[in-house]
């Protein structure tokens, strides 16, 4: 079977593995252009390219899919199938069509829910309990194909962004196996996703990831750990920025604006619109994250100081 991989960030990359592992070779790979990496902001080439290279397998990254130049490159490829894994380019309906097996997607949500950029985020950001991974067959609508496995996953009240996506990967490989076996076999069957329980995982902002103390202690707490690694909660303090790794809710409240720092003993305590939070590890601007007791030494906060000022 001739495959044209697309994917991008590590997420992607691991899928490629799985795939080469499998001795399942893509043909090609597409990726995002290399970005500026760094203090020194080189030019930087993602996971998946720097794995695709490492194994011979030939790269292109355009700027987009949508010039008659790519489009005439893939049919050239001649591929059976297009695999897409978080290659954050929109696939258009005229290269859909170009695969004679059409284009799968690993999606990291239970489909329909979280549709969109940023379903592992949204969906611990949300509170819910249970996530996973689908893969599906595309069209040209967002995330709105059918399903050809689903695999459910829990997310506990202590996943973070990162823990959340390891957890999910393994199920995301074993997905993309069992689809191309069965696709080998001409014994693929798919389900049109529920017409109910749409949701929309949109991007998430640098403007999102700045904590407004006025929500509640579990709702902040589940930003800290939805925006890791690549988009830390932060807050300010004396106008300094403050990154914020690791909080525990404390569900009783406290008559204080919120934002005030109630508490240093045992971490951080800070009133918040309902209860109250402890920050446990954080990290000022340039230097590294450290447990609160370690912070505090370099970096004293004082009872009574408002952060976010």
């Amino acid at each position: 079977m001739r495959i044209i991989f697309c994917g991008t960030p590590e997420f992607a990359s691991v899928h490629l593995q799985g795939l080469i592992d499998a001795d399942v070779i893509p043909i090609a790979v597409f990726t995002q252009p290399d970005r500026p990496s760094g203090r020194g902001q080189k030019l930087t080439a993602c996971p998946t390219k720097a794995l695709a290279l490492a194994n011979g397998i030939p790269v292109y990254q355009p700027l987009n899919l949508k010039n008659d130049e790519i489009i005439e490159l893939i049919k050239n490829l001649h591929c059976d199938l297009m695999i897409v894994v978080a290659y954050g380019l929109i696939i258009p309906k005229n290269i859909l069509t170009i695969p004679t097996l059409g284009c799968i997607n690993v999606h990291a949500s239970l489909l329909p829910r979280w549709r969109g950029a940023a379903p592992i985020q949204r969906a611990i950001e949300a509170g819910d309990k249970e996530t996973g991974v689908t893969i599906m067959q595309m069209d040209e609508g967002l995330d709105t194909g059918n399903m050809l496995a689903i695999y459910p996953c829990p997310i506990t009240d202590q996943d973070t962004g990162k823990t959340l996506t390891d957890k999910l990967i393994p199920f995301g490989i074993k997905g993309l196996r069992k689809v191309l076996e069965q696709l080998k076999n001409k014994t693929i069957e798919s389900l049109p996703q529920p017409s109910e329980g749409v949701t929309y995982a949109h991007k998430i902002t640098k403007e999102e990831t700045v904590i407004n103390w006025s929500h509640t202690a579990t709702q902040i707490d589940r930003q800290i750990r939805a925006w890791q690694p690549h988009l830390v909660a932060k807050t300010l303090h004396h106008g300094n920025i403050v990154k914020i790794y690791q909080a525990e809710v404390i569900d009783s409240d406290i008559e204080a604006q919120p934002g005030t720092i109630i508490g240093i003993q045992n971490g951080i305590e800070v009133a918040c619109g309902k209860g109250r939070l402890t920050i446990q590890t954080l990290q000022i601007a340039g230097g590294k994250a450290l447990p609160s007791h370690d912070f505090l030494r370099g970096h004293p906060m004082q009872i009574g100081e408002v952060l976010g000022q």
